[in-house]
């Protein structure tokens, strides 16, 4: 029964939802099991609450409540006696509005963005103003000769430096602001763009943040001072007599700065172009990586919860299909999702300081076979041992934690019920290769392999040749045993690079800054070379007359800015 509608949630919010549904009648919800956090809690805090106050009451609340489920779990005397061995169990706050950057908690509701992305981009954007200022001071120092009269004339008129300098910062001051307005117009036009490349819903909020304009006329303003202050000073410094003789002089210490600061200027481009470089790297190291299973041609059949009873007679069915060489029932697969780790023991010894955390994944016989794993020691799940239901597979980082050179016979026992304390043992029969489980960020954890139902999906294995018609026919399949619930697909390959297409959008933003970094530097040696050019007019017509060809020339003249890139 609906009760009530909810306002929607704005776009940039990590709290999504469909709808609510109530936990009272819940049993998870009323269990007082104090080492099982299955979900996400919120606190609302007064308005006079200091958090880290609270914050620091955490620690007594886990001696009272969670100390003697540990103790009775672990058959330990203290909490204190289970830290000593290298476990811990701590709760802390987040404030709500740090989880979007700032969290790398597991199990969040939405994927998260990362502040490092956020510290490394305006990093990248203040080096390109930085690039585009000194193109500036380039431009207009090459403009120098054009403008010494000026400065003469004015200076013998009685004109003194400092209003000189006002005019020409007045002037840069002027060109900031027109170029501020033409980029809040470019930003304002381009951002649809930018969101679909990011894939993003940003908006420019002029109009919700009053001190947005504010600050972008001061930044303009900022911007308008430091790229102006040196042709300023520079220009300004001009004898009128030896500027009405038609003597200007480049002088070797502004030589020596616009040269500093095109090497500046390539410096941090091609800093740009090598981290471009790395991310791609990176990213093609992600698509070739051997991840210890073959994610490729699995169709995934989601909701799998929807069959019931009848799951095995679908996989069954889809199995007579020419196009499927395998399927598995399972709701673990070799991607990212929100699992929770449990403490098992070797040889059946409870005891905190041997316990390994580990992942127990229930899986059907065919899973390893149709998933593409490879065993390097032991057997696989076989039918032919009904023993096996008490069987488990290790993956190499779970046999390297139990310290087992040679594992297949040994046994490992885990908690079939926290509460009653009921003791599950395990006898290992083989040992699969590691495989990635989760982001290859991460290192390979321990993690076993039992035999169980857990049906959340069926993963079909496909013939290297067109899907669609084998698509169609499993969904055929789908419909005819569940009416009225939608075939949910996916392929496993495409779960896969899900987990970095961020990474792949920041490759291409990463790609724009770039290029556009480049563009500008260019633009600063466009500049040198007319500065260059402008205070050697004399010289390359008196080459011209004597038979200098063009090309000599353009050589002449790059050589020298060409050995500062």
């Amino acid at each position: 029964q609906v009760t009530a509608v909810i306002r929607d949630i704005p776009a940039n919010s990590h709290f999504r939802f469909d709808f609510f549904l109530s936990m009272q009648n819940l049993a998870e919800s009323k269990q007082q099991n104090w080492v099982s956090h299955n979900f996400n809690t919120y606190l609302v805090l007064r308005k006079d609450a200091n958090p880290r106050q609270l914050e620091a009451k955490f620690p007594e609340v886990i001696r009272k409540y969670v100390g003697p489920v540990v103790k009775q779990l672990m058959n330990i005397n203290s909490i204190d006696e289970f830290e000593k061995t290298g476990n811990f169990l701590r709760y802390s706050l987040l404030p709500l509005t740090d989880i979007h950057l700032r969290s790398d908690r597991v199990g969040e509701l939405s994927p998260n963005g990362n502040i490092q992305y956020v510290y490394i981009f305006s990093v990248i954007a203040a080096f390109i103003l930085l690039i585009a200022c000194i193109n500036f001071m380039n431009l207009a120092t090459a403009r120098s000769a054009g403008r010494a009269k000026e400065v003469g004339v004015r200076k013998v008129l009685g004109s003194p430096r400092s209003r000189l300098v006002g005019q020409f910062l007045t002037e840069s001051v002027l060109l900031s602001g027109i170029a501020f307005a033409l980029a809040a117009g470019c930003a304002y036009g381009l951002l649809p763009y930018f969101n679909q490349l990011a894939v993003k819903e940003m908006t420019i909020p002029f109009l919700t943040n009053p001190w947005l304009i504010p600050a972008l006329l001061f930044s303009a303003l900022l911007v308008g001072l430091l790229a102006g202050s040196y042709p300023a000073f520079f220009l300004s410094a001009f004898r009128p007599i030896r500027v009405l003789k038609g003597h200007v002089g480049r002088g070797a210490g502004s030589g020596r700065l616009r040269s500093g600061l095109v090497v500046f200027q390539f410096t941090t481009s091609i800093v740009l172009i090598v981290g471009t470089v790395v991310v791609y790297n990176q990213l093609d190291y992600i698509r070739n990586k051997k991840l210890g299973f073959n994610k490729e041609q699995v169709l995934i059949v989601n909701d799998a919860y929807a069959l019931g009873n009848g799951v095995e007679s679908f996989k069954n069915e889809a199995l007579r299909l020419p196009g499927i060489v395998g399927a598995t029932v399972t709701g673990y697969l070799p991607i990212p999702s929100w699992r929770s780790d449990n403490p098992f023991f070797p040889e059946g010894v409870i005891q905190s300081e041997r316990a390994v955390s580990m992942q127990s994944w229930r899986v059907d016989h065919a899973y390893v076979k149709t998933l593409g794993m490879e065993l390097v020691q032991g057997r696989d799940f076989s039918r032919q041992f009904p023993t096996d239901s008490s069987a488990v597979i290790l993956n190499e980082a779970a046999a390297k934690v139990f310290g087992y050179r040679e594992p297949v016979g040994k046994r490992v026992s885990t908690f079939r019920d926290i509460n009653t304390r009921e003791i599950q043992t395990f006898t290992i029969i083989g040992v699969v290769k590691d495989f990635h489980f989760e982001s290859l960020r991460q290192n390979i954890g321990a993690l076993c392999l039992t035999l169980g139902r857990y049906g959340g999906s069926v993963a079909f294995r496909l013939k290297a040749e067109d899907a669609a018609p084998v698509l169609a026919a499993v969904e055929a399949q789908w419909k005819k045993r569940v009416s009225g619930q939608p075939f949910s697909y996916g392929f496993l390959d495409e779960e896969f690079d899900a987990m970095y297409r961020t990474e792949q959008r920041i490759g291409k933003i990463a790609v724009s800054f770039a290029v556009l970094a480049i563009v500008i530097a260019c633009l600063g040696l466009f500049g040198l070379a007319a500065f260059t050019a402008e205070q050697r007019t004399r010289e390359i017509g008196i080459r011209k007359v004597l038979g200098a060809s063009v090309g000599n020339l353009v050589g002449m003249l790059s050589k020298d800015f060409l050995r500062l890139v």
